[in-house]
């Protein structure tokens, strides 16, 4: 009987323990879409005056408010946990969309990366509050923006213009970037999972060269 027991620990055991994750693995191998298509931004002008568009872009999409300088904090964590690993993969941008009147808020919180961070891939435009709330309703989300036309959520959003994120019971829309345990959780996995797409696509194609 014992004898039954040990086998049974040391071969089966390890087999079905290896069918159960890989069950999980493979239910997250793709990202669902939660709104197809999304809109471009527009022509709305940018920091340093070059046109910024979603299409062909993996986007980070966020939306900073009038009080962007008040959350910088959550940015930070965004700048150390997800960008400083990812920025020079060269189909990556992060987008924040913020209110006119901020322009010098952006340029004080990018003096302040640029003094370790390479802040090429961040992207700043900037548009009125009615513009950017009437966009952001244009994602059909769940939650909405505050008062001042902003969020500490962000949202990941593929080369084809699709918001990705979670259905079902474990339905996740965006990421809060206040929450270091969010980006590096939640956020990454999923970021992963559009990477990895990717990836893919490009080996398929001959042309591998993203390191995740």
């Amino acid at each position: 009987m014992k004898k039954n027991i040990v086998l049974f620990v040391l071969f089966v055991l390890p087999i079905v323990a290896y069918l159960f994750f890989a069950s999980g693995v493979n239910s997250f191998s793709k990202l669902p879409t939660l709104t197809p298509s999304i809109p471009e931004l527009g022509n709305w002008q940018s920091l340093d005056s070059t046109p910024v568009k979603l299409d062909g872009k993996i986007t980070v999409l966020g939306f900073g408010g009038d009080e962007i300088l008040d959350r910088r904090g959550g940015l930070f964590n965004l700048n150390q946990k997800v960008y400083q690993r990812y920025h020079k993969f060269n189909d990556l941008q992060f987008v924040y969309v913020c209110p006119l009147g901020t322009e010098a808020d952006v340029a004080r919180i990018l003096t302040q990366f640029s003094g370790f961070t390479d802040i090429s891939q961040w992207k700043f435009v900037f548009a009125p509050k009615d513009e950017i709330i009437a966009y952001h309703k244009q994602l059909k989300l769940a939650g909405a923006l505050d008062a001042t036309a902003g969020t500490f959520n962000v949202y990941l959003v593929d080369k084809q213009r699709n918001l990705r994120g979670r259905k079902g019971d474990d339905y996740k829309e965006g990421y809060d970037v206040s929450s270091p345990a969010d980006l590096s959780n939640e956020m990454l996995d999923d970021f992963k999972i559009i990477l990895y797409e990717y990836r893919a696509a490009l080996k398929k194609n001959n042309n591998a060269s993203l390191k995740i």
